[in-house]
Protein backbone atom coordinates (compact mmCIF):
# COMPACT_ATOMS: atom_id res chain seq x y z
CA UNK A 1 0.00 0.00 0.00
CA UNK A 2 2.81 2.33 1.20
CA UNK A 3 4.25 1.82 -2.35
CA UNK A 4 1.24 2.44 -4.53
CA UNK A 5 0.45 5.73 -2.72
CA UNK A 6 4.00 6.89 -2.88
CA UNK A 7 4.40 6.94 0.92
CA UNK A 8 6.31 6.30 3.84
CA UNK A 9 6.15 4.73 7.00
CA UNK A 10 5.97 8.53 8.86
CA UNK A 11 2.81 8.76 6.41
CA UNK A 12 1.35 6.22 7.80
CA UNK A 13 2.17 6.55 11.09
CA UNK A 14 0.52 10.33 10.68
CA UNK A 15 -2.83 8.50 9.39
CA UNK A 16 -2.45 6.29 12.53
CA UNK A 17 -2.39 9.89 14.67
CA UNK A 18 -5.15 11.33 12.55
CA UNK A 19 -7.66 8.65 13.56
CA UNK A 20 -6.64 8.31 16.87
CA UNK A 21 -7.38 12.02 17.45
CA UNK A 22 -10.76 11.77 15.16
CA UNK A 23 -11.69 8.62 17.58
CA UNK A 24 -10.99 10.41 20.51
CA UNK A 25 -13.32 13.65 19.58
CA UNK A 26 -15.88 11.39 18.91
CA UNK A 27 -15.74 8.85 21.89
CA UNK A 28 -18.01 11.83 24.33
CA UNK A 29 -20.38 12.67 21.88
CA UNK A 30 -21.04 9.52 20.28
CA UNK A 31 -21.66 7.87 23.83
CA UNK A 32 -24.35 10.91 24.67
CA UNK A 33 -25.63 9.99 21.52
CA UNK A 34 -26.10 6.59 22.28
CA UNK A 35 -27.64 6.71 25.37
CA UNK A 36 -30.17 9.27 24.20
CA UNK A 37 -31.12 6.73 20.69
CA UNK A 38 -30.31 3.26 22.88
CA UNK A 39 -27.08 1.50 21.87
CA UNK A 40 -29.48 -0.52 19.76
CA UNK A 41 -29.93 1.65 17.46
CA UNK A 42 -26.72 3.77 17.59
CA UNK A 43 -23.81 0.52 17.68
CA UNK A 44 -25.55 -0.67 14.21
CA UNK A 45 -25.60 2.74 12.73
CA UNK A 46 -21.98 3.06 13.46
CA UNK A 47 -20.80 -0.75 11.80
CA UNK A 48 -22.68 0.08 8.62
CA UNK A 49 -21.27 3.65 8.25
CA UNK A 50 -17.74 2.78 9.18
CA UNK A 51 -17.73 0.04 7.30
CA UNK A 52 -18.86 1.97 4.06
CA UNK A 53 -15.84 3.65 4.40
CA UNK A 54 -13.74 1.75 5.09
CA UNK A 55 -14.34 -0.02 1.57
CA UNK A 56 -13.87 2.78 -0.09
CA UNK A 57 -10.15 2.62 0.81
CA UNK A 58 -10.12 0.30 -1.91
CA UNK A 59 -10.06 3.58 -3.84
CA UNK A 60 -7.42 4.95 -2.49
CA UNK A 61 -5.02 6.87 -4.90
CA UNK A 62 -3.08 9.73 -2.71
CA UNK A 63 -1.72 10.33 0.55
CA UNK A 64 -4.21 12.94 1.08
CA UNK A 65 -7.15 10.53 0.54
CA UNK A 66 -5.65 8.19 2.24
CA UNK A 67 -4.98 10.69 5.68
CA UNK A 68 -8.60 11.99 4.85
CA UNK A 69 -10.50 8.52 5.02
CA UNK A 70 -8.52 7.34 8.27
CA UNK A 71 -10.31 10.56 9.93
CA UNK A 72 -13.49 9.27 9.12
CA UNK A 73 -12.89 6.25 10.57
CA UNK A 74 -11.86 7.39 13.57
CA UNK A 75 -15.07 9.91 13.86
CA UNK A 76 -17.60 7.45 12.93
CA UNK A 77 -15.79 4.54 15.46
CA UNK A 78 -15.36 7.10 18.37
CA UNK A 79 -17.25 5.96 20.97
CA UNK A 80 -17.98 1.95 20.19
CA UNK A 81 -16.64 0.93 22.88
CA UNK A 82 -18.08 2.74 25.70
CA UNK A 83 -21.66 2.03 23.60
CA UNK A 84 -21.34 -1.73 24.22
CA UNK A 85 -19.92 -1.45 27.38
CA UNK A 86 -23.18 0.95 28.29
CA UNK A 87 -25.61 -1.80 26.54
CA UNK A 88 -24.10 -4.68 28.68
CA UNK A 89 -24.22 -2.88 31.92
CA UNK A 90 -28.22 -3.32 30.88
CA UNK A 91 -28.14 -7.28 31.16
CA UNK A 92 -25.27 -7.99 33.91
CA UNK A 93 -24.26 -7.45 37.32
CA UNK A 94 -21.11 -5.40 37.96
CA UNK A 95 -19.47 -9.08 39.09
CA UNK A 96 -20.38 -10.66 35.74
CA UNK A 97 -19.43 -7.74 33.80
CA UNK A 98 -15.50 -8.17 33.67
CA UNK A 99 -15.82 -12.26 31.94
CA UNK A 100 -18.17 -10.78 29.20
CA UNK A 101 -16.22 -7.87 28.39
CA UNK A 102 -13.12 -10.39 28.51
CA UNK A 103 -15.18 -12.15 25.27
CA UNK A 104 -15.83 -8.84 23.82
CA UNK A 105 -12.32 -8.42 23.48
CA UNK A 106 -11.52 -11.76 22.76
CA UNK A 107 -13.49 -11.30 20.08
CA UNK A 108 -11.91 -8.24 18.78
CA UNK A 109 -8.34 -10.70 19.10
CA UNK A 110 -9.85 -12.99 16.91
CA UNK A 111 -10.66 -10.84 14.18
CA UNK A 112 -6.87 -10.64 14.02
CA UNK A 113 -6.79 -13.76 13.70
CA UNK A 114 -9.45 -14.05 10.90
CA UNK A 115 -8.24 -11.22 9.09
CA UNK A 116 -4.53 -12.32 9.20
CA UNK A 117 -6.00 -15.75 6.64
CA UNK A 118 -8.29 -13.32 5.06
CA UNK A 119 -4.98 -11.32 4.09
CA UNK A 120 -3.11 -14.05 3.18
CA UNK A 121 -5.59 -14.87 0.90
CA UNK A 122 -6.72 -11.85 -0.51
CA UNK A 123 -3.40 -10.16 -1.20
CA UNK A 124 -2.56 -13.08 -3.54
CA UNK A 125 -4.70 -11.28 -5.71
CA UNK A 126 -3.46 -8.71 -8.34
CA UNK A 127 -4.82 -6.21 -10.72
CA UNK A 128 -4.14 -5.81 -14.21
CA UNK A 129 -0.82 -4.11 -13.43
CA UNK A 130 0.69 -6.72 -11.07
CA UNK A 131 -0.41 -4.60 -7.58
CA UNK A 132 -2.93 -3.45 -5.26
CA UNK A 133 -3.73 -6.52 -3.89
CA UNK A 134 -4.58 -4.79 -0.46
CA UNK A 135 -7.26 -2.92 -2.26
CA UNK A 136 -9.55 -6.55 -1.96
CA UNK A 137 -8.79 -6.38 1.32
CA UNK A 138 -10.05 -3.20 2.46
CA UNK A 139 -12.93 -4.08 0.05
CA UNK A 140 -14.23 -7.05 1.68
CA UNK A 141 -13.56 -6.02 5.07
CA UNK A 142 -15.45 -3.44 5.06
CA UNK A 143 -18.41 -5.83 3.03
CA UNK A 144 -17.92 -8.53 6.47
CA UNK A 145 -18.27 -5.18 8.91
CA UNK A 146 -21.21 -3.93 6.76
CA UNK A 147 -23.09 -7.66 6.88
CA UNK A 148 -22.66 -7.92 10.45
CA UNK A 149 -24.00 -4.16 10.99
CA UNK A 150 -27.30 -4.84 9.73
CA UNK A 151 -27.70 -8.26 11.15
CA UNK A 152 -27.16 -6.12 14.23
CA UNK A 153 -29.74 -3.83 13.58
CA UNK A 154 -32.39 -6.59 13.94
CA UNK A 155 -30.91 -8.36 16.68
CA UNK A 156 -29.75 -6.09 19.44
CA UNK A 157 -32.76 -5.83 22.06
CA UNK A 158 -33.41 -2.29 23.66
CA UNK A 159 -33.02 -3.71 26.75
CA UNK A 160 -33.99 -7.24 29.06
CA UNK A 161 -37.93 -6.46 28.52
CA UNK A 162 -37.66 -5.37 25.02
CA UNK A 163 -36.51 -8.75 23.36
CA UNK A 164 -39.37 -8.99 20.65
CA UNK A 165 -39.30 -8.93 17.11
CA UNK A 166 -36.47 -8.60 14.21
CA UNK A 167 -34.02 -11.80 14.19
CA UNK A 168 -35.17 -12.43 18.06
CA UNK A 169 -38.30 -13.62 17.16
CA UNK A 170 -42.12 -12.65 17.88
CA UNK A 171 -41.95 -13.84 21.16
CA UNK A 172 -38.53 -12.43 22.16
CA UNK A 173 -35.46 -14.16 24.35
CA UNK A 174 -37.17 -14.20 27.46
CA UNK A 175 -40.64 -14.89 29.03
CA UNK A 176 -42.29 -12.84 31.51
CA UNK A 177 -40.77 -14.26 34.67
CA UNK A 178 -37.54 -14.61 33.69
CA UNK A 179 -37.79 -11.01 32.51
CA UNK A 180 -38.10 -10.04 35.86
CA UNK A 181 -35.62 -11.72 37.48
CA UNK A 182 -33.02 -10.60 35.01
CA UNK A 183 -34.60 -6.73 36.06
CA UNK A 184 -34.31 -7.53 39.97
CA UNK A 185 -30.92 -9.19 40.07
CA UNK A 186 -29.70 -6.26 38.24
CA UNK A 187 -31.14 -3.22 40.22
CA UNK A 188 -30.47 -5.16 43.46
CA UNK A 189 -26.90 -5.19 42.32
CA UNK A 190 -26.94 -1.69 41.57
CA UNK A 191 -30.01 0.66 42.78
CA UNK A 192 -28.64 3.13 40.79
CA UNK A 193 -29.78 1.59 37.12
CA UNK A 194 -32.83 2.20 38.01
CA UNK A 195 -32.87 5.86 38.00
CA UNK A 196 -32.78 6.71 34.00
CA UNK A 197 -34.20 4.38 31.04
CA UNK A 198 -32.56 3.45 28.12
CA UNK A 199 -33.30 5.80 25.69
CA UNK A 200 -32.70 8.95 28.59
CA UNK A 201 -30.48 12.05 27.26
CA UNK A 202 -27.61 12.99 29.98
CA UNK A 203 -28.40 16.69 30.05
CA UNK A 204 -25.27 19.57 30.30
CA UNK A 205 -26.20 19.72 33.70
CA UNK A 206 -25.93 15.67 34.79
CA UNK A 207 -22.77 15.95 32.30
CA UNK A 208 -21.09 18.04 34.32
CA UNK A 209 -21.78 16.63 37.72
CA UNK A 210 -20.14 13.21 36.09
CA UNK A 211 -17.35 14.99 34.84
CA UNK A 212 -16.16 16.34 38.15
CA UNK A 213 -16.55 12.95 39.92
CA UNK A 214 -12.88 12.57 41.08
CA UNK A 215 -13.42 9.34 42.45
CA UNK A 216 -13.43 8.14 39.02
CA UNK A 217 -10.49 10.59 38.35
CA UNK A 218 -7.56 8.02 39.21
CA UNK A 219 -9.09 5.07 37.03
CA UNK A 220 -8.72 7.39 33.93
CA UNK A 221 -5.33 8.34 35.53
CA UNK A 222 -4.26 4.80 34.98
CA UNK A 223 -6.31 4.52 30.97
CA UNK A 224 -3.25 7.25 30.17
CA UNK A 225 -0.55 4.90 30.76
CA UNK A 226 -0.79 1.18 31.30
CA UNK A 227 -1.03 0.61 27.15
CA UNK A 228 2.03 2.63 26.54
CA UNK A 229 4.68 -0.52 27.03
CA UNK A 230 3.24 -2.69 24.43
CA UNK A 231 1.38 -0.36 22.15
CA UNK A 232 3.77 0.89 19.54
CA UNK A 233 5.54 -2.64 19.26
CA UNK A 234 1.71 -3.75 18.14
CA UNK A 235 1.37 -1.04 15.86
CA UNK A 236 4.93 -1.61 14.08
CA UNK A 237 4.50 -5.42 14.66
CA UNK A 238 4.48 -6.09 10.92
CA UNK A 239 6.84 -3.45 9.86
CA UNK A 240 9.62 -5.06 12.25
CA UNK A 241 8.81 -8.79 11.14
CA UNK A 242 9.62 -7.23 7.43
CA UNK A 243 12.16 -5.53 8.19
CA UNK A 244 13.71 -8.79 10.08
CA UNK A 245 13.45 -10.53 6.34
CA UNK A 246 10.03 -12.49 6.33
CA UNK A 247 7.76 -11.91 3.36
CA UNK A 248 4.37 -9.95 3.24
CA UNK A 249 2.60 -13.44 3.32
CA UNK A 250 4.90 -15.09 6.31
CA UNK A 251 4.61 -11.53 8.07
CA UNK A 252 0.97 -12.16 7.73
CA UNK A 253 1.02 -15.40 9.51
CA UNK A 254 3.29 -14.20 12.02
CA UNK A 255 1.11 -11.91 13.65
CA UNK A 256 -1.12 -14.89 14.49
CA UNK A 257 0.52 -16.08 17.90
CA UNK A 258 0.45 -12.99 19.10
CA UNK A 259 -2.83 -12.86 19.14
CA UNK A 260 -3.51 -16.55 20.58
CA UNK A 261 -1.29 -15.28 22.86
CA UNK A 262 -2.94 -12.44 23.73
CA UNK A 263 -6.00 -13.95 24.75
CA UNK A 264 -4.66 -16.54 26.92
CA UNK A 265 -3.11 -13.88 29.13
CA UNK A 266 -6.52 -12.13 28.48
CA UNK A 267 -8.92 -14.49 30.12
CA UNK A 268 -5.71 -15.57 33.10
CA UNK A 269 -5.27 -11.69 34.00
CA UNK A 270 -9.23 -11.32 34.29
CA UNK A 271 -10.20 -14.42 36.14
CA UNK A 272 -7.45 -13.80 38.72
CA UNK A 273 -8.77 -10.10 39.13
CA UNK A 274 -11.99 -11.62 40.19
CA UNK A 275 -10.72 -14.28 41.74
CA UNK A 276 -8.52 -13.08 44.24
CA UNK A 277 -10.52 -9.25 43.85
CA UNK A 278 -7.55 -7.26 43.17
CA UNK A 279 -7.39 -5.51 39.71
CA UNK A 280 -4.92 -2.47 39.87
CA UNK A 281 -1.73 -4.78 41.92
CA UNK A 282 -2.13 -6.35 38.47
CA UNK A 283 -1.59 -3.58 36.42
CA UNK A 284 1.68 -2.94 38.05
CA UNK A 285 2.51 -6.37 37.51
CA UNK A 286 1.40 -6.14 33.88
CA UNK A 287 3.97 -3.75 33.64
CA UNK A 288 7.10 -5.08 34.69
CA UNK A 289 6.04 -8.09 32.37
CA UNK A 290 6.58 -5.46 29.78
CA UNK A 291 9.54 -3.68 31.03
CA UNK A 292 11.44 -7.23 31.10
CA UNK A 293 10.35 -7.76 27.39
CA UNK A 294 10.90 -4.29 26.06
CA UNK A 295 14.80 -4.40 27.64
CA UNK A 296 15.13 -7.51 25.94
CA UNK A 297 14.26 -6.20 22.83
CA UNK A 298 16.53 -3.28 23.02
CA UNK A 299 19.79 -5.27 24.06
CA UNK A 300 18.43 -7.94 21.15
CA UNK A 301 21.39 -7.56 17.93
CA UNK A 302 19.46 -5.61 15.20
CA UNK A 303 18.96 -7.71 12.13
CA UNK A 304 21.31 -11.03 13.16
CA UNK A 305 18.48 -13.05 15.29
CA UNK A 306 14.77 -13.21 13.45
CA UNK A 307 13.32 -15.79 15.20
CA UNK A 308 14.05 -14.77 19.02
CA UNK A 309 13.26 -11.22 17.73
CA UNK A 310 10.05 -12.72 16.74
CA UNK A 311 9.58 -14.94 20.23
CA UNK A 312 9.90 -11.00 22.03
CA UNK A 313 7.73 -9.20 20.21
CA UNK A 314 4.80 -12.17 20.40
CA UNK A 315 5.11 -12.21 24.24
CA UNK A 316 5.23 -8.45 24.52
CA UNK A 317 2.30 -7.66 22.19
CA UNK A 318 0.28 -10.46 23.61
CA UNK A 319 0.76 -9.68 27.21
CA UNK A 320 -1.42 -9.42 29.97
CA UNK A 321 -4.15 -6.82 28.87
CA UNK A 322 -5.85 -5.40 31.94
CA UNK A 323 -8.36 -3.92 29.66
CA UNK A 324 -11.82 -5.70 30.40
CA UNK A 325 -10.68 -5.94 34.45
CA UNK A 326 -10.39 -1.39 34.22
CA UNK A 327 -13.54 -1.40 31.98
CA UNK A 328 -15.64 -3.17 34.77
CA UNK A 329 -14.13 -1.48 37.16
CA UNK A 330 -15.31 1.64 35.68
CA UNK A 331 -18.74 0.62 35.48
CA UNK A 332 -18.80 -1.03 38.85
CA UNK A 333 -17.29 2.13 40.49
CA UNK A 334 -19.82 4.35 38.88
CA UNK A 335 -22.85 4.91 41.14
CA UNK A 336 -25.47 6.27 39.05
CA UNK A 337 -26.16 5.33 35.19
CA UNK A 338 -25.13 8.95 33.60
CA UNK A 339 -21.98 8.84 35.49
CA UNK A 340 -21.21 5.21 34.23
CA UNK A 341 -22.34 6.54 30.70
CA UNK A 342 -19.94 9.77 30.75
CA UNK A 343 -17.07 8.00 32.65
CA UNK A 344 -17.18 4.73 30.17
CA UNK A 345 -16.60 7.64 27.30
CA UNK A 346 -13.81 9.32 29.58
CA UNK A 347 -12.01 6.09 30.55
CA UNK A 348 -11.65 5.11 26.72
CA UNK A 349 -10.19 9.01 25.76
CA UNK A 350 -7.93 8.64 27.96
CA UNK A 351 -6.72 5.18 26.42
CA UNK A 352 -6.81 6.65 23.21
CA UNK A 353 -4.89 9.94 24.43
CA UNK A 354 -2.09 7.33 25.51
CA UNK A 355 -2.57 5.37 21.72
CA UNK A 356 -1.86 8.62 20.79
CA UNK A 357 1.17 9.13 22.58
CA UNK A 358 2.07 5.61 21.76
CA UNK A 359 2.01 6.41 18.04
CA UNK A 360 4.63 8.21 18.03
CA UNK A 361 6.93 7.00 20.57
CA UNK A 362 8.93 4.98 18.45
CA UNK A 363 8.36 6.65 15.03
CA UNK A 364 11.34 6.06 11.91
CA UNK A 365 12.80 9.39 12.36
CA UNK A 366 13.75 8.84 15.78
CA UNK A 367 14.17 4.89 15.95
CA UNK A 368 16.98 3.16 14.01
CA UNK A 369 15.68 0.08 14.23
CA UNK A 370 12.99 1.07 11.37
CA UNK A 371 13.20 1.96 7.86
CA UNK A 372 11.32 3.42 5.22
CA UNK A 373 9.59 1.81 2.83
Amino acid sequence: MLQDLHMTSNDYNTGQTIFLVCFLIAEMPSQLISKRLGPDRWIPFQMVAWSLVAACQAFLKTKSAYLGIRALLGLLEGGFIPDTILFLSFFYKSSELPKRLTCFWISYTLTSIIGAFLAFGLLHIKDSNGGGSWRYLFAYEGLITGVIGILAAFWMPAGPTQTKGGLRGKDGWFNEREEKIMVNRVIRDDPSKGTMHNRQAVTPKLLWYSLKDYHMWPIYALGLIWMIPYTPASNYLTLQLRQQGFTTFQTNLLVIPSAVVSIITMITTTWIAERTNQRLLLGAAAEIWYLVLLIALETLPMKSMPWPRFAILTLTVGGPSIHPVLVALTSRNAGSVRTRTVASALYNMSVQISSIASANVRCPMNWSMFVKY
